[in-house]
């Protein structure tokens, strides 16, 4: 099963970005399909590591946000004379 699915439309836009790239700062020139498959390269290959990444920074925005509740919480309680 692949990690990353794209529309047609974000694949050509993909794939243009990626023909700008390798013209820009390569100064080479490729086609849509030399594109399209470093596209599914990275994709594979090196994405898993981005989305890794963003999965490991949400969680830690999640874990820092259920904090901020918990410690919102316990200032609600009020005093009750007992420890």
């Amino acid at each position: 099963m692949a990690l990353f699915t794209f529309s047609r439309p974000e694949k050509e836009a993909l794939s243009l970005k990626i023909q700008e790239y390798f013209q820009e700062e390569l100064d080479h020139e490729i086609g849509n399909l030399q594109a399209g498959l470093f596209l599914n390269f990275i994709a594979e290959e090196v994405g898993p590591f981005f989305y890794n990444k963003g999965v490991r920074d949400s969680q830690m925005a999640l874990n820092k946000r259920v904090d901020e509740l918990t410690e919102a919480i316990d200032a609600l309680q009020k005093p009750t004379g007992t420890r």
